[in-house]
């Protein structure tokens, strides 16, 4: 740790990871989502190994799950997105991909949250705008948070700016999360390592971060 005006800086990934300042990030691991994906499979096994270690480590886990409205109750950017997505020229051809409770909106069995953990429903991209993690975080003395999930380029990348514009050290797992589109995931993921604000790592790395403290 950097000690510096009464605080200490962390500078590594070890010093960032604490039980009781750091969380688990699950972002948007949806069959909906999951199912469109190619590697998709493999996206869940890697997140998987993430959990398990941030349960054995005694983390606290927070999911994301990403949510439609219904087209009556959608507003003009909502429906414009939907129709720029879908690839289609009308409101009437848009088709609510992940409206609540439909198969596609829930989040894939292998990653069932357990009754101690949380899950938050949002319509934005970053995690953080519109919902409550970040009063949640801070209550419970968070400054630190490993994201893991889908998908890089459309909310990883948002959830990791706007969190460390909010003052939390992000920790980017970055083979536990996926891209829809292979390109653009690559620039997102370029952009992170550039500008700096987070911690790269891989799901190897933060098993072994991880394990210390299930072991310590």
């Amino acid at each position: 740790m950097e000690p510096a005006y009464s605080l200490e800086i962390p500078q590594n990934l070890g010093e960032a990871c604490n039980r009781q300042r750091t969380a688990l990030l699950v972002y948007d691991m949806q069959v909906g989502i999951i199912r469109q994906m190619k590697n998709g499979p493999e996206i869940v096994a890697q997140v998987k190994r993430v959990l398990e270690a941030s349960r054995a480590a005694g983390l606290r886990v927070f999911f994301m799950r990403h949510m439609s409205l219904p087209k009556e109750t959608a507003g003009v950017f909502q429906l414009r997105q939907a129709m720029a997505w879908q690839k289609v020229k009308t409101v009437a051809e848009v088709t609510p991909w992940f409206l609540r409770d439909s198969p596609g909106f829930q989040l894939v069995p292998d990653l069932n949250p357990l009754p101690t953990e949380v899950v938050f429903d949002k319509i934005t991209m970053s995690a953080f705008e519109g919902t409550p993690l970040d009063i949640a975080l801070r209550d419970c003395g968070i400054n630190s948070f490993i994201i893991a999930g889908v998908a890089t380029e459309i909310g990883i990348e948002p959830t990791i700016r706007h969190g460390s514009d909010l003052g939390y050290i992000p920790i980017m797992v970055t083979d536990a999360c996926g891209a829809g589109h292979a390109d653009a995931g690559d620039r997102a993921l370029a952009s992170i390592a550039f500008i700096g604000d987070a911690i790269l790592t891989d799901v190897r790395t933060i098993q072994t971060v991880l394990g210390r403290m299930t072991n310590g």
